[in-house]
């Protein structure tokens, strides 16, 4: 991720996180052991360890999770936001490249690089102190096939020169979505770096917390063909699917190839139950908010 340190959209700020909906937000009863504190570009970058040797990246000591990562298992995903955004493993089954915009604690990249060996993994994350404290205290290892980029999510993407399958945004801000990941001029670098037959997955918080969120939408509807939501259940976070051509995705087919990759990748968890909890196709132009330039 990369970060404004207090919360989303993959690019140039704090890697996405997931936001309890205000009505089902509920206090943990552990209590959880400071593992290491520092400053850094924007703030406090925290490191907290809790019974099951999880280790959670925060951003200040009272900061939401924003990665959380089982030490001994580099499959294991926490957070529903991430499991969510495999699903764009359904639309593209054999990615050979990969864009994470942000790091974080490193728990989405390293859970596609230990089930996708053949792909290119790339995460773009502004601020270097978080790609440090990622490597000592969070378990993410670079390799020939995973790299972190010390790099503003924007420009990154700006010049990238080799197409992605797949592209994941999800950083934000917690009061304030950078405007610069937002723009219209920013998701046609995006478009221009994605395949052909890419997708672009988008963390998004809703309505209730998120201003912006229906000019968001609009903007999306404006550079990209094909548009559908998933919802995150129990939070207000907002999957975003976006394709550069129109796909037609019916739930049936989509919860098919979900169930197929599931199975094929012999993953932990089923794709398909992601898709149980609302998906919708964008297909009706959104008439409220604004489309965002620069």
């Amino acid at each position: 991720m990369n970060r404004l340190r207090r919360g989303i959209l993959f690019a140039g700020t704090v890697t996405g996180v997931a936001i309890p909906s205000r009505a089902k937000a509920s206090a943990s009863t552990a209590t959880p052991r400071l593992i290491h504190q520092q400053e850094a570009m924007f703030g406090s970058i925290v490191v907290t360890e809790e019974p099951g040797g999880l280790r959670s990246l925060r951003f200040g000591l009272n900061g939401p999770r924003q990665s959380v990562v089982k030490m001994s298992n580099p499959r294991f995903l926490v957070l529903r936001y991430t499991k969510t955004a495999i699903l764009s493993l359904a639309l593209v089954p054999k990615p050979q490249r990969i864009l994470v915009m942000g790091l974080g604690g490193g728990s989405l990249p390293m859970f596609l690089r230990s089930y996708l060996p053949q792909a290119q993994i790339d995460a773009a994350e502004i601020d270097p102190a978080v790609i440090e404290v990622a490597k000592r205290f969070l378990n993410f290892k670079e390799d020939e096939k995973m790299r972190a980029h010390a790099h503003d999510g924007r420009s990154f993407i700006e010049l990238a020169r080799q197409p992605y399958d797949i592209i994941i945004l999800d950083a934000y801000a917690s009061d304030v979505v950078p405007k610069h990941l937002t723009t219209t001029e920013f998701l046609h670098a995006v478009k221009r770096a994605l395949s052909t037959g890419g997708v672009v997955v988008a963390n998004l918080w809703g309505p209730a917390l998120n201003p912006l969120y229906a000019s968001m939408l609009r903007t999306y509807q404006e550079v990209f063909a094909d548009l559908y939501m998933v919802e995150v259940p129990e939070f207000e976070n907002k999957m975003i699917f976006a394709c550069p051509r129109k796909i037609d995705l019916q739930l049936a087919s989509f919860r098919e190839r979900a169930r197929n990759v599931t199975a094929v990748l012999e993953l932990p968890f089923d794709l398909g139950v992601k898709l149980g909890f609302g998906f919708h196709r964008l297909d009706r132009p959104i008439s409220t908010g604004v489309v965002l330039r620069d």
